[in-house]
């Protein structure tokens, strides 16, 4: 008789502990919760942080009420993850909150601290130029990190305008790939425009 086949379970990668490192405090709120965020992602559970949890489950239809429960459930589990990672005067505050209402809560407390942090990547991205010894790779990388930057703070930029933001900061030497570039009506994404660039 043939032995009895051993079944592997593969667990998700645990990466909670990445907000055990350092705890939500009053100066690194848009990094924690850019983490959270991951997390949930990962866990498949963020979407607690965008909808508020249902008061009563429906009876009917029978996917809907284990939905509901899922949420619930979820959100438990979610709302406890944030409160673990917190300092204690923050818990105080948010003791009672349900995930959705605690994050909810967070952003307008540290609401400032992302306007503050948008306004100065803005800046630094619009006033980003290349020199002509500037090597190319390394300056369309660095305005990439202020896009994506910007779009985690909730203030994305079109590509079109990204393009042009990066085409407008480059030197002289460039001047004939971005009169071709406009004259082919090309609308590469930036990972694109960044091999072409590197070409040129």
């Amino acid at each position: 008789m043939a032995p009895p086949t051993t079944v592997t379970h593969h667990h998700p990668m645990n990466i909670r502990s990445v907000l055990d490192r350092e705890k939500l405090n009053h100066s690194n709120f848009l990094d924690w919760h850019k983490n959270l965020r991951i997390i949930l992602k990962q866990e498949k559970k963020d979407y607690v942080l965008e909808n508020q949890t249902p008061d009563e489950p429906p009876c009917v239809p029978k996917a809907a009420h284990y939905a509901c429960l899922k949420h619930v459930d979820d959100s438990l589990d979610v709302s406890c993850l944030m409160f673990s990672t917190m300092i204690p005067d923050l818990q105080r505050d948010l003791e009672l909150f349900t995930a959705f209402d605690m994050i909810e809560n967070l952003m307008q407390i540290f609401g400032q601290q992302a306007r503050t942090k948008r306004f100065e990547t803005m800046r630094a991205l619009h006033g980003m130029t290349m020199e002509e010894s500037g090597n190319v790779s390394t300056h369309v990388l660095k305005m990439k990190s202020y896009l994506d930057q910007l779009e985690r703070l909730g203030s994305p930029y079109l590509q079109d305008l990204a393009t042009h933001l990066i085409l407008n900061s480059l030197p002289k030497s460039y001047d004939t790939f971005i009169m071709n570039y406009n004259m082919n009506g090309w609308e590469k994404p930036i990972s694109e425009l960044h091999g072409m660039l590197k070409t040129a």
